[in-house]
């Protein structure tokens, strides 16, 4: 058998991605041709530095592109100068009604500002918030939440519904519009997947800003995962998305994994291990179950894209190995057999099982980000 290409797209499970404009948040593209980027929010009080700054740099262990930090008070934007300076990953102030907030924010060092303009008064105030957000170099994210729909567009509809968030989303687009700011990406979030998935279908149509994809106030890690993969897994599939936040009442880095899972199952970024294991059964010649949950805790510091099979007998697991970098398939009498690309390598007990593949991801890994810091280094030497 063949050993698939796995540079080669096939149109059957391409995404033919939504055209929009890129804007910037901080040294991150967002839109156009930019990889679609995975987001998480601090919990920690803001105004509390070192407990914030060490929760972003565990997100930025994760691999989180972009972190959002609530400011709704002084004391946070005053400690937001110190975490912006004390971690590397570009930061999105939040920021509700509070128009000071947002300025200050934007001085303190924020690479984007979330606020409403609609909502934080009169359009002095509106100017004075684009004045600042031009000045320091800032975007904005426009973002529109079904639980806190204006009053007027409650009652021109009656209830949230995807015209009433649509409507909201483009009033503040035509303020910022308006005063010639386009550096924007727009978020219509609702804790309904139906709701959220049709809000975001009108708004694609209707816009060509970069869009921020979310359920919001999905839930616990799992209902929470499984409700933001089948809401954002399927606007995203249809090609419309340009950054992602998992909302999880859980760890923040484990959004970050979520997010990353959810754009790995559509091929659209591959950080990390990709394990593809075998649900188990009477077959099985080791223990599936807690070698995977063993590999996926050894295996989760690598950042490289590597696919990893793990087959509990010979009935699938040769045919899945010849499609992952590397795979085990579990062959009876306590033992089974490692493949490098699709062909056979060694014999593994089980008891040397799993150091053997750690050590071959982490070799493989290593390869990897030397061909690519390589390749980087003679891109630059050419540019000069």
């Amino acid at each position: 058998m063949a050993v698939e290409d796995h540079t080669k797209v096939r149109p059957w499970r391409a995404v033919d991605r939504r055209v929009s404009r890129k804007i910037r948040v901080g040294a991150v593209e967002v839109g156009g041709d930019a990889p679609i980027t995975v987001q998480s929010m601090t919990n920690t009080p803001t105004s509390d530095a070192a407990a914030t700054i060490d929760q972003i740099r565990r997100l930025e262990e994760a691999g989180a592109d972009i972190v959002r930090v609530s400011c709704p008070d002084t004391e946070s934007t005053a400690a937001f100068r110190t975490i912006a300076k004390e971690t590397r990953v570009p930061l999105v102030a939040d920021i509700h009604f509070h128009y000071r907030r947002g300025i200050e924010a934007a001085e303190a060092g924020a690479a984007c500002l979330r606020i409403n303009p609609g909502n934080i008064g009169s359009m002095d105030r509106v100017k004075d918030v684009v004045s600042a957000a031009r000045d320091h170099g800032c975007s904005i994210r426009i973002g529109v939440n079904a639980g806190s729909l204006e009053r007027e567009l409650l009652e021109k509809y009656g209830e949230p519904c995807p015209e009433a968030m649509v409507e909201s989303a483009l009033n503040h687009a035509r303020i910022l519009e308006d005063l010639d700011f386009r550096e924007y990406k727009i978020s219509v979030k609702a804790s309904d997947v139906f709701l959220t998935v049709a809000a975001y279908q009108a708004l694609a149509e209707a816009t060509d800003a970069p869009l921020h994809l979310g359920v919001t106030e999905a839930g616990a890690l799992r209902t929470g995962g499984i409700k933001s993969a089948i809401g954002m897994g399927s606007l995203l599939w249809a090609g419309i998305g340009d950054t992602i936040r998992v909302s999880l009442s859980a760890d923040p880095v484990e959004e970050i994994k979520v997010g990353y899972d959810i754009l790995k199952s559509l091929g659209l970024r591959t950080r990390g291990v990709n394990i593809i294991a075998c649900p188990s059964c009477a077959r099985q010649g080791f223990d599936v179950i807690s070698t995977v949950e063993t590999l996926e805790r050894r295996l989760e510091h690598v950042s490289e894209p590597i696919s990893l099979s793990i087959i509990g007998c010979v009935v699938n697991g040769p045919g899945e190995a010849a499609y992952t970098d590397i795979g085990f398939t579990g062959g009876g009498k306590g033992a089974g057999m490692l493949y490098f690309a699709g062909k056979q390598s060694e014999k593994l007990s089980n008891e040397a099982m799993i150091e053997r593949i750690v050590e071959a991801v982490e070799d493989k890994a290593l390869r990897m980000r030397a061909e690519r810091e390589a390749q980087e280094r003679a891109a630059k030497t050419a540019a000069e």
